[in-house]
């Protein structure tokens, strides 16, 4: 019989396969450029960008306009070129499209991850390139809706220059976004309130909040216009920004864990603050939920395809929390997969086989955060929670 792990890597069943044992690629995923460049050295950035990314495959088509109705259909990365005082944003056609905003900011701003930041969230991006020139050298950097924050280094050497850049981009090309939701309202209504292992998370979120490992620092509904924040809503699912998530096995390959943008330090309610995972359709690369029959719920964390690849695969593992800090030691991953995408699970999958005790371990995700496995969330906190380093390593 195949692992959960394997059967992910069967080509027949990734859109495209992942580098894990796919030996055969389709066609490489095009990417589109629009809005206007605000400035030389954005139009610099682009025609560098384009030409590299065409060098390794991937097609670039170039749009005037924002409409993702005249897009090609191979487009799923978008290259957003928008002003720095008023970003428009770029409206997707469906969720499994990567948008990258980025702009010329003019001066080098107070704080570089602050100020594109709060470009990447109100021009509904996510990822979003900042940059300014400083002195001859252009000065870039690469922000996730994370916060992770990395600097490109141009050192005078354009050719490396441009690899960093696309070396970036090409994975978000390349990987599989798993964010649908299938809502089954046929939870039992004996777990309507809870049980013992909603009651796990409820302390994990508590842990997480005491160990200020739940950072807001921008909240969305200040920075996003109440038209757009309704546009992040129905795009997906999500009332606001948080970080990490906390999930405890239920019965077998069912497991309860926490809701995507809601508040981690009060995780309470079954449906809307925690949901039910019951498993993933591959085919239509849907995560299925059983949640009460009476709630409007709410999406599951993005991170459920990682998670319930852990659970199908370490019978032993209990709990899983996933944090946006960092322990030093920890294997990580190489590549910076986009979080909820199917390769993102894999590489994790793959260190978590090769450490001594999958049980009990903790898994960096380059540039994001580590996940932790354990027998239950209250002996992960108990085990690492002290070791934990608020910063995460960025490179």
């Amino acid at each position: 019989m195949s692992s959960p792990a394997e059967e992910l890597r069967d080509p027949e069943q990734l859109t495209p396969p992942t580098p894990m044992g796919a030996t055969s690629r389709p066609a490489p995923s095009g990417v589109a450029i629009v809005g206007e460049p605000n400035s030389r050295l954005v139009t610099w950035f682009l025609d560098g960008v384009a030409a590299h990314l065409e060098r390794r495959g991937h097609p670039v088509h170039r749009r005037r306009g924002r409409d993702a109705n005249h897009l090609p259909a191979d487009a799923r990365v978008i290259l957003n070129a928008v002003d720095p005082v008023t970003p428009s944003s770029f409206r997707r056609r469906s969720r499994d499209i990567f948008v990258v905003g980025l702009a010329d900011l003019g001066a080098p701003p107070n704080d570089m991850l602050q100020a594109g930041y709060s470009l990447l969230v109100r021009s509904l991006s996510n990822v979003f390139i900042p940059m300014v020139r400083d002195g001859a050298v252009p000065d870039a950097h690469f922000i996730t809706m994370e916060q992770g924050f990395h600097r490109f280094d141009h050192a005078g050497d354009e050719e490396g220059f441009f690899r960093q850049v696309v070396g970036r981009l090409v994975p978000l090309a390349e990987s599989r976004l798993v964010i649908e939701n299938e809502f089954i309202p046929d939870l039992p209504e004996g777990l309507w309130g809870g049980d013992a292992h909603t009651e796990s998370i409820y302390r994990a979120g508590i842990r997480m909040a005491e160990l200020d490992l739940l950072p807001a620092p921008w909240p969305i509904d200040e920075l996003l216009s109440p038209d757009e924040l309704r546009h992040v809503k129905r795009l997906f699912g999500i009332g606001g920004l948080s970080y990490g998530n906390a999930s405890a096995r239920h019965d077998g390959d069912t497991f309860w864990m926490s809701a995507s943008g809601v508040d981690k330090s009060h995780l309470r309610e079954v449906g809307t603050e925690i949901l039910m995972v019951t498993g993933y359709d591959r085919e239509r690369g849907v995560i299925r939920l059983s949640v009460p029959a009476h709630v409007q719920p709410r999406r599951v964390s993005v991170d459920a395809i990682e998670h319930l690849t852990i659970y199908r695969e370490h019978p032993e593992v209990g709990g899983i929390l996933h944090v946006h800090g960092w322990m030093t030691g920890a294997p990580s991953t190489e590549t910076v997969y986009p979080c909820g995408t199917e390769e993102l699970a894999l590489e994790v999958a793959g260190l978590l086989r090769e450490v001594p005790d999958p049980a009990r371990a903790v898994i960096g995700m380059k540039n994001h955060g580590v996940t932790i496995t354990g027998t239950s969330l209250d002996e992960i906190l108990e085990r690492v929670g002290p070791h934990l380093v608020r910063q995460v390593p960025m490179s």
